[in-house]
């Protein structure tokens, strides 16, 4: 198993005074902001709470999902300076039941980093971010951005994907009270977009991965004893797990930030929003995919 590796424990974990300090400093000379959007000075605090695992703050105000987006957008600008550039998208929102949880209705999207994903078999700290959870997930690999933004099903969606990758994402709710935490301020974390453990990618064009696969197929969630936390069908993610992919490119495309050849995009939760502990050994794994492909994690 990896290590948590140093730039990790460097950069996201202990944070850095300086680069604080730099961002506040750099927010307060950009101009233009609307007025409802959350102002630079604001989206820069939230960005180094959030690099500096410390409770991020509401902002005041902050009601309508357009500016939530407006702030997500200055807050991953910020979070770039630390992180280095973003590698991707998540789709967030993609479950019904998660949804539910957090009172808003439509998928989000957010940012993922490179410095965030780790190896199969990571240790991780269960203390790993403010308020740490984990779930299963499924990264896909974009090979032709503009047909995945044509692609009229999920058939036409995977020969536009190079690959289909085992995930558990390991989000951050970012907040004091997780329980308050709204749409819009949801969005403004960068749907708690922090870390995540990959698998071995399975080809999406070879091998004999088949759409309908992707909808059937059961994501468990188990731990060291083989116990299932959780399971679901492919299907919990709209319908199909690519519908969460057509939608990002959809969506980018529209913003006028369309995809790029190579970006990773994070499809959604298939289980429950589930609590790291120390000692705990996950598997997520993915019964009807070629070869039951699994990923694993250990929270230490």
């Amino acid at each position: 198993m990896s290590s948590f590796s140093s730039r990790w424990r460097a950069e996201m974990c202990r944070g850095s005074s300086r680069w604080r300090a730099g961002v506040l400093m750099g927010a307060l000379l950009v101009s233009g902001a609307r007025a409802e959007c959350p102002a630079d000075v604001e989206a820069a605090a939230v960005a180094a709470a959030i690099v500096n695992r410390t409770p991020v703050h509401a902002v005041p105000g902050l009601t309508r999902m357009e500016d939530g987006l407006c702030g997500r957008d200055k807050v991953v600008r910020f979070l770039a300076q630390a992180w280095g550039a973003p590698v991707g998208h998540k789709a967030g929102l993609t479950n019904p039941a998660v949804q539910q949880r957090f009172g808003y209705g439509a998928p989000l999207r957010g940012r993922l980093f490179r410095a965030g994903l780790l190896p199969d078999g990571a240790q991780v700290p269960a203390a790993f971010g403010i308020r740490p959870v984990f779930e299963a997930d499924l990264l896909v690999e974009v090979a032709d951005p503009h047909a995945l933004a044509r692609a009229g099903s999920p058939d036409a969606a995977l020969q536009a994907l190079s690959a289909v990758i085992p995930f558990v994402e390991l989000p951050d709710l970012m907040v004091g009270d997780p329980g308050a935490l709204s749409g819009p301020m949801l969005a403004l974390v960068n749907v708690g977009a922090r870390l995540g453990v990959q698998g071995t990618p399975v080809p999406a064009r070879s091998g004999g991965l088949r759409a309908e696969a992707l909808a059937s197929m059961t994501v468990s969630v188990r731990d060291g004893t083989g116990a299932v936390l959780d399971s679901a069908q492919g299907s919990a993610i709209l319908g199909h797990p690519l519908n969460a992919a057509i939608w990002l490119a959809r969506d980018l495309a529209a913003a006028g930030t369309p995809l790029q050849r190579g970006d990773l995009l994070s499809l959604g939760s298939f289980s429950r929003l589930l609590a790291p502990k120390p000692g705990l050994d996950i598997v997520v794994r993915y019964d009807g995919l070629p070869g039951n492909p699994e990923v694993r994690v250990h929270f230490r």
